[in-house]
């Protein structure tokens, strides 16, 4: 049977850990009720008739001295008791506190939603009478794509004062005024405006997530400023249309989704919980004590707040119906689906298939190693051919699948450490990659490509043709980029997609909107330069037709390959420093713009190395290493200040932080120093340790793994410091930003 404070450390909110009961506390306080009372002697019984012994003095002090020692320890333990419960009523206020200030929040968010999701219902009206009847109404009939972030309040067509007959749409206009909606030229907004502006107007946001938004963003801001220094005119697309009721209903329906989640963590924290500690504590003290205080102190329990109130099973019932009436064609299924999406279990049928694919990796592995010694394939007659044409595309899957693999091990430090990545990444529960399926998709790509050098080995000591022998590599990754952009629901496709949908929003940087799985994604793709090197040899390889000329030096001296391989060196920096011009466009934090100096110092650095490999001379072995310490530097700041959040002189842990989840202090200082020699591991590139080709290839491979072992481990803490603001700030569910705000119009 599992003990209960090990069952509440697993169900808990991870974020809201500080404000649930101290369990382990209050245990340890029964503890010491425990030890005191086994360890309190009684009292000694004197005989009866010890007035007729010599020892009676002797005796009478004894039991003197007893009474009093009972009396002290019965102080003690009453003081003990106290101190008991007056930690339980601190642990019950804290309780009621934090709920109530919940409650209150998600109550106040519903009330917005229902008031957003009003006003989304009423201009869906509008829309859907403008569409029957087009001459009635205010809207302009324009479909066509606009701003997002465009006034609301927008020009009407002329007013018909013939027809008196009020039109259903002006009886919709009117109920949004009546909830603060005033509209440019209507009835009742030209009687509270001046020159025909309203006072209070209603505007649609809709976040500029897409290149399309974020362009029409910039021009709209821009425009902006036009109308403010020429008010005659009147900015472009000012009006209300599908594309824009659409983009505010997902909002609004996400919106919903978050709120209901918020809710039900809060009932799990209040009744599932909470409750279920002070039960169990209290038997605990009972039984210890031998006293019978639960029964009342539970009433007292009851009787709080979090206990008591149904507010927040009054609103989940609300959000329900809501939610089924508006987002699910009143179809109640549905709306679980998106209201309770059921959690991913991890199946033992992977980890059958891991230690499976593990067994015929090694197997493979040896059959490889036994076939290359026997045929001398690394003998300096073929050497160079065997390398020029197998490294560059093995080397590209060996370096995946060890990032997989450490991004496994991640997501299982991350799962023994309660550190909510799912909610970090906002990715969904139901579809989320667990550490079993990167540990199952690493060892199928590994087992894979051994088994292909396996098998071009066999053909090439059979005496195949070269021309056809050498194609394997390149069908070999032609099969793997077909399984990723396959379309069919098989192979893990949630994540193949989301995938691909983080490589579109980095490669299109500044242009989405950028969150955080986009910046860590684009951060791990700084750390996988050799990879994108080796997809440029394999392309230029196959693409010039090498393999079957077999003339190796083709890529490599032309002019046109070594420019990419500046540009390919430069492009995840570039990408990473274009996401915090973004950021810094979007939140207006100048930190982001030092965060992009890093990045730039970083390309200068890589450049520099890049021309020193052709230009051997004092001068730019100068300019690599000034430019690569200054480079280093800078990362090492950033990522034990900024990234992980050490190094602070003030902490209570030495130069860490005060809120550390791994209890050895001992492993952050040593995961410093690892991150300190893992980041100037580019000494190679200017001390060049290279014998021969095959040597050369090895070394390169190496460093470029050891560079992805220290992104490896650089997830763990960054992900860590992330998880700690969000503890910090008891943020457990995500802010959903809401498509209609109120503006002030000067009037």
């Amino acid at each position: 049977m599992v003990k209960f404070s090990k069952e509440l450390e697993a169900q808990l909110i991870p974020e809201w850990k500080d404000a649930f009961v101290n369990y382990w506390q209050l245990k340890k306080h029964v503890k010491k009720i425990k030890l005191f009372r086994k360890n309190r002697q009684p009292p000694p019984e004197l005989n009866q008739d010890f007035c007729r012994s010599i020892f009676n003095p002797i005796r009478f002090i004894a039991m003197k001295l007893s009474t009093k020692l009972l009396s002290s320890n019965n102080n003690t333990e009453i003081i003990q008791v106290r101190v008991f419960f007056e930690r339980l009523d601190g642990e019950l206020n804290k309780v009621n506190q934090f709920y109530k200030t919940k409650e209150s929040e998600f109550l106040e968010r519903g009330e917005i939603l229902k008031k957003q999701l009003q006003i989304l219902v009423d201009l869906k009206r509008i829309l859907s009478d403008r569409r029957r009847k087009p001459n009635a109404g205010i809207l302009p009939c324009s479909w066509s794509s606009s701003p997002c972030n465009s006034d609301l309040s927008e020009s009407p067509t002329e007013m018909n004062d013939i027809s008196k007959e009020i039109s259903p749409t002006d009886e919709v206009i009117a109920a949004l005024e009546r909830n603060g909606v005033n509209f440019i030229n209507s009835a009742s907004s030209r009687a509270m405006t001046k020159k025909g502006k309203p006072k209070m107007a209603m505007r649609i946001d809709i976040p500029a997530t897409t290149p399309t938004r974020t362009i029409q963003a910039v021009t709209s801001m821009l425009w902006e400023d036009l109308v403010i220094n020429n008010p005659k005119k009147e900015a472009p697309g000012d009006f209300i249309n599908r594309k824009k009721i659409q983009c505010a209903e997902k909002m609004i329906r996400s919106a919903f989704v978050e709120l209901y989640r918020g809710l039900g963590l809060l009932k799990t924290y209040s009744s599932s919980l909470n409750m279920v500690a002070f039960t169990k504590i209290l038997k605990k003290f009972d039984k210890v004590s031998n006293q019978q205080a639960s029964a009342s102190y539970l009433k007292a329990v009851k009787r709080s707040h979090f206990i008591s109130s149904d507010k927040v099973v009054r609103l989940m019932d609300e959000v329900e119906s809501i939610f089924t009436k508006h987002f699910a064609n009143n179809d109640r299924k549905k709306a679980m689906k998106f209201l309770r999406p059921q959690k991913q279990r991890d199946s033992h049928m992977v980890t059958f298939f891991v230690g499976l694919f593990t067994g015929c990796l090694v197997s493979l592995f040896s059959v490889y190693i036994i076939l290359a010694h026997l045929s001398g394939i690394f003998s300096p007659s073929t050497e160079t051919a065997y390398m020029e044409t197998v490294y560059p595309v093995f080397s590209v899957f060996a370096l995946l699948s060890l990032h997989l693999f450490l991004y496994g091990c991640n997501l299982f430090m991350w799962k023994n450490a309660r550190i909510n990545d799912n909610f970090i990444f906002e990715f969904a529960p139901n579809t989320a990659l667990k550490y079993r399926d990167a540990f199952l998709i690493c060892t199928t790509f590994m087992t894979s490509v051994v088994g292909a050098m396996v098998i071009h080995l066999l053909l090439r000591i059979g005496g195949f043709s070269p021309t056809h022998v050498d194609s394997i590599p390149g069908i070999l990754l032609l099969i793997f980029i077909a399984l990723l952009l396959c379309p069919l629901d098989i192979f893990y496709r949630p994540t193949r997609f989301c995938f691909l949908r983080i490589i579109r929003n980095i490669i299109c940087s500044p242009f989405y909107k950028v969150l955080m799985v986009d910046f860590f994604m684009a951060d791990q793709l700084t750390s996988q330069i050799p990879l994108l090197r080796h997809l440029e040899s394999t392309a230029c390889y196959f693409l010039a037709g090498s393999f079957k000329t077999h003339e190796y030096a083709t890529c490599k001296n032309g002019k046109l390959y070594r420019q990419l391989a500046y540009v390919i060196s430069f492009l995840p920096y570039y990408w990473r420093a274009m996401q915090c011009a973004r950021r810094w466009f979007d939140e207006n934090d100048l930190n982001h713009l030092a965060n992009m100096g890093k990045y730039v110092s970083a390309m200068v650095a890589a450049g520099a190395r890049l021309t020193y490999a052709t230009k051997s001379n004092h001068l730019w072995f100068s300019v690599v290493l000034v430019t690569s310490v200054v480079a280093t530097v800078y990362q090492l700041y950033w990522d034990f200040v900024r990234d992980w959040g050490l190094l602070n002189p003030n902490s209570k842990n030495p130069w860490l932080r005060d809120d550390l989840i791994l209890k050895n202090k001992s492993i952050y200082y040593l995961s410093i120093a690892l991150n300190v020699v893992l980041r100037v591991a580019w000494i190679e590139s200017i001390m060049r340790f290279r014998i021969d080709p095959v040597q050369t290839h090895l070394l390169d491979f190496f460093l470029a793994s050891l560079e992805v072992i220290r992104r490896g481990h650089w997830n763990f803490y960054r992900l860590e410091n992330e998880h700690l603001n969000n503890v910090g700030k008891f943020r457990a569910v995500k802010t959903v930003p809401l498509p209609f705000r109120e503006t002030d119009s000067e009037g």
